[in-house]
């Protein structure tokens, strides 16, 4: 199988070091593998966009020798694709109309002790203007291997329970999106955080349905605060320094657990051809405990 890997970040503000760490990992598994790098932007969230901070994640990415291949996708050009697959689903019987609200959802949690999505409104039979859609889930035991962290299993109904693909508004939902890029992009391999490792199991549900190929997984360790909580542009994480790319790569491929370089680099370029050749998803930490890789 070619290799084509992905970075896939959103704009709600710059590059900060997880994310670097992040992209320098999956470009590298991408060149190691003579695999194929896209960079696609994930804009479909426009309350939690800022503007101008695609551009700076484009100049970061460059500026630290970052270069990906083909053109940049951005999500918020991609609507009919989405809709293309929501008609396929809806063809299936797949999807429903729910129009719970946060505060009902939040009161039924309270109530149940549970926070799977109970199918309040799975056999309502509403209309679909006004309301979100909900991703009809039946049996829901997802196997799959992580290249780091090993076989994983979720059983999606008793966790989640049917979820979103289309919010209200309408605006396409995370884990549709992903999953509809993913595979119109021919990507191969997936190289992100761990936060995003729960997420899999309901991707790989989508995926099926949609009869999309399977996919590669890699999550990475996250960077945490001295507070326990993931370095974010949510909480408050420093904008990289693209001044000293260089510093911050050799801090990146660090953190990374990979081998140290026998002298200082003398350029990203000299950094950059010994990472690719040096490359190894063995040395990788193992997915943190709470309390480890804090800065």
């Amino acid at each position: 199988m070619s290799y084509i890997g992905r970075f896939a970040p959103s704009p709600s503000g710059p590059l900060h070091t997880g994310s670097l760490i992040t992209a320098l990992a999956s470009w590298l598994d991408a060149r190691r593998h003579n695999g194929r790098w896209l960079l696609r932007i994930e804009d479909i969230d426009p309350p939690r966009e800022i503007d101008g901070a695609s551009e700076q994640i484009i100049d970061s990415l460059q500026r630290h020798g970052l270069t990906w291949d083909g053109m940049v996708a951005f999500q918020s050009k991609r609507s009919h694709h989405y809709e293309d697959a929501l008609q396929y689903l809806r063809d299936k019987g797949l999807l429903y109309a729910c129009s719970c609200t946060r505060r009902q959802l939040r009161r039924i949690a309270d109530e149940t002790t549970t926070h799977a999505y109970p199918g309040v409104c799975r056999k309502l039979q509403l209309p679909e203007e006004n309301s979100a859609l909900r991703f009809r889930i039946g049996c829901g035991l997802v196997t799959f291997c992580d290249e780091a962290a090993g076989t994983m299993s979720e059983n999606v109904p008793a966790t989640v329970g049917d979820f979103i693909v289309r919010r209200r508004g309408p605006f396409y939902a995370y884990q549709l999106a992903v999953v509809v890029d993913d595979a119109l992009q021919g990507i191969s391999h997936v190289v992100r955080g761990s936060d995003l490792l729960d997420n899999t199991a309901r991707q790989i549900l989508l995926q099926r349905a949609l009869e999309y190929p399977a996919l590669r997984y890699l999550h990475l360790p996250l960077v945490l605060q001295t507070d326990g909580r993931k370095l974010s542009k949510q909480t408050g994480a420093a904008a990289l320094d693209n001044n000293n790319a260089l510093k911050n790569l050799l801090f990146a491929w660090s953190f990374l657990g990979q081998q140290a370089t026998e002298d200082q680099p003398g350029s990203i370029t000299e950094f950059l051809e010994f990472a690719v050749a040096n490359w190894q998803r063995e040395r990788l930490p193992a997915l943190q405990k709470p309390g480890s890789n804090r800065l």
